[in-house]
C-alpha cells in the first residue's frame, strides 16, 4: 500500500481528553476516531489490526473443534425474560422497542439466545458435547466510558458457548478454552496471566480471568513471580482431544499462586513471601462455567444414554478482540509510539524512500517495493513528498517492526538501511538481502 494514497490520519497530539497510553496513541496514529461517548470508528490501520487479533482467536478457536456461526446484534427480550436476566442485568443493558411495540435489547452477551437456539435444534445425547462460537459487535453502556476502547461501550467480541451431558464433560470443553486462551494470548507477544475471578452476572460457580500486567490496568493483582518468565505458544501446546493431559496442564498453570484484587488470599500470599509479586492487570479474556443456569430455566432436556432425561450444562467464554488493540499498546510501546507484535502488525514492514524528487531513489524503493509485494510481504510505502524526519516519525509512531529506508547515499553504496522497531538496531545490506531477511 503506497502512503500517498492510504488514508491516515496522524496527529503530533493527542485530544486533552485521552487520558491512558493506548488511547493517546490509537487516536495518534489514525487507529480509530471517536463518533460518540464510548463509540469509535476503526479506521483502515486499526482495521487491519482488529482483523489480524480476530484470525489469531479464530484460529485456535478452530483448533478446540468449537465451531463457528454468527448471532444477531439485535435480541429478543423474550429470550433474556425466560433466563430472569432481563430486568436482573442493570442499566448497562440498551433497551430498545421496535414500531410493533416488541421489546429488544442490543446484545451484551448471547448466553440466553443461544441456549434456546441449541435447545430447539437437539434432539438426544448423541448431540453433545457441542462448543460454538462467534465474534460479534456488542454494547453495554458504560456509565463513564473512558480509555479509549478499554472500556467502550461498543465492542467486537468473541464469545462461545459450550454444552455437556453433565459437569465432568463441561469439565474437558472449560480446560480446552483455557489452554486455547493462552495460546491465543501467547501469539500475540502477550504474556496472559489466569486468575480464579469472580463470575459476576453471568453465572456459575467457576471462572478466570486472563490478565495481562501493564501500568494502567484497571484492578490490582498478586501472582508469583513465576507468571514474570518469558512464555511462547508452544510452552501452552497440548493436545485438545487428550482429556488427562487437559486436566495435567490446566492444574499445572493454576498451580502458582495468581488472583485479582476481589479474590486475594492474604495467608496464601504471607507464605509466598518474597516470592509474591503485585501490579496492575488488564482483563483480555474471561472463562466460566455456569451449570444448568440457563438451560434449566429454558427447560432445556435431552433423553440420556439410559433413556433419563438430563438437563444439559454448559459454560461461556469470552474475549474482547477490539479491547486487545488497546492491551497490546499498553503492554508495547515506547516514547516515540506503539511497537506491533509482528503477527498483529498492520503491515510488516514500512518502506521509506527519502528523496522522492531524486530518480535513482524512487525506481529503487519502487522495485523493492514490486518485489516485497510479489513476494506476499505486507508493506506500507512512505512515497509521500515530505521530509525525512517527519517519515521517521509517522513510522515510529505507527509502530510496524521493520522500517526499510532508501536514501540517495545507500543508493551510492549499494545498500539499504533496515531498522528493527523494538529494538532499534539498524543495519546496512543489499536490497536483495533485506528482501531475504523480511520475506
Amino acid at each position: 500500500m503506497r502512503l500517498s494514497r492510504y488514508f491516515l490520519p496522524v496527529t503530533k497530539e493527542p485530544p486533552a481528553d485521552a487520558q491512558i497510553v493506548s488511547h493517546k496513541l490509537m487516536l495518534r496514529a489514525g487507529l480509530v476516531r471517536q463518533t460518540s461517548a464510548g463509540i469509535y470508528a476503526w479506521l483502515p490501520m486499526g482495521h487491519r489490526v482488529l482483523r489480524k487479533i480476530e484470525q489469531i482467536v479464530r484460529e485456535e478457536q478452530d483448533r478446540t473443534g468449537a465451531i463457528e456461526m454468527l448471532m444477531p446484534t439485535i435480541q429478543s427480550a423474550d429470550y433474556w425474560r425466560d433466563t430472569g436476566r432481563y430486568d436482573a442485568y442493570g442499566p448497562e443493558m440498551l433497551r430498545i422497542t421496535d414500531r410493533q411495540d416488541r421489546d429488544l435489547l442490543y446484545g451484551p452477551t448471547n448466553e440466553d439466545m443461544l441456549t434456546a437456539i441449541f435447545r430447539n435444534a437437539s434432539n438426544s445425547y448423541r448431540d453433545l458435547p457441542r462448543i460454538l462460537y462467534h465474534i460479534q459487535w456488542k454494547f453495554r453502556d458504560e456509565i463513564r466510558p473512558r480509555f479509549g476502547v478499554m472500556r467502550g461501550r461498543e465492542f467486537l467480541m468473541k464469545d462461545a458457548y459450550s454444552f455437556d451431558l453433565d459437569e465432568a464433560g463441561a469439565r474437558v470443553s472449560y480446560n480446552r478454552m483455557f489452554a486455547a486462551y493462552l495460546r491465543t494470548f501467547a501469539r500475540m507477544g502477550l504474556r496472559a496471566i489466569p486468575m480464579q475471578a469472580d463470575t459476576g452476572p453471568i453465572g456459575g460457580d467457576l471462572s478466570h480471568e486472563f490478565i495481562i500486567l501493564a501500568p494502567s490496568g484497571e484492578s490490582e493483582v498478586f501472582f508469583h513471580k513465576s507468571w514474570e518468565e518469558a512464555r511462547s505458544a508452544e510452552d501452552y501446546a497440548v493436545d485438545a482431544d487428550d482429556v488427562e493431559a487437559l486436566q495435567t496442564f490446566v492444574d499445572a498453570m493454576t498451580a502458582d499462586y495468581a488472583a485479582t484484587d476481589e479474590k486475594r488470599d492474604e495467608a496464601a500470599e504471607a507464605e509466598l513471601g518474597d516470592d509474591l509479586r503485585r501490579s496492575r492487570g488488564i482483563e483480555v479474556g474471561h472463562i466460566f462455567y455456569f451449570g444448568d443456569k440457563y438451560s434449566k430455566p429454558l427447560d432445556f432436556k435431552l433423553p440420556g444414554p439410559d433413556g433419563d432425561m438430563v438437563t444439559p450444562v454448559g459454560g461461556s467464554y469470552g474475549i474482547g478482540v477490539s479491547r486487545l488493540v488497546g492491551a497490546i499498546i499498553e503492554a508495547s510501546h515506547d516514547d516515540d509510539g506503539i511497537v506491533w507484535p509482528e503477527p498483529v502488525a498492520p503491515f510488516k514492514v514500512g518502506l521509506i524512500n527519502m528523496r522522492v524528487d531524486d530518480d535513482a531513489c524512487a525506481a529503487a524503493a519502487d522495485d523493492l517495493y514490486a518485489k516485497l509485494e510479489a513476494a506476499g510481504v505486507e508493506v506500507l510505502y512512505d512515497d509521500r513528498d515530505e521530509r525525512g524526519g517527519a517519515k521517521f516519525a509517522t513510522m515510529d509512531l505507527i509502530g510496524l517492526p521493520w522500517q526499510l529506508v532508501i536514501g540517495p547515499r545507500g543508493i551510492k553504496n549499494g545498500v539499504v538501511e533496515l531498522k528493527n522497531r523494538a529494538t532499534g538496531e539498524r543495519d546496512e545490506l543489499s536490497a536483495e538481502a533485506a528482501l531475504e531477511k523480511l520475506a
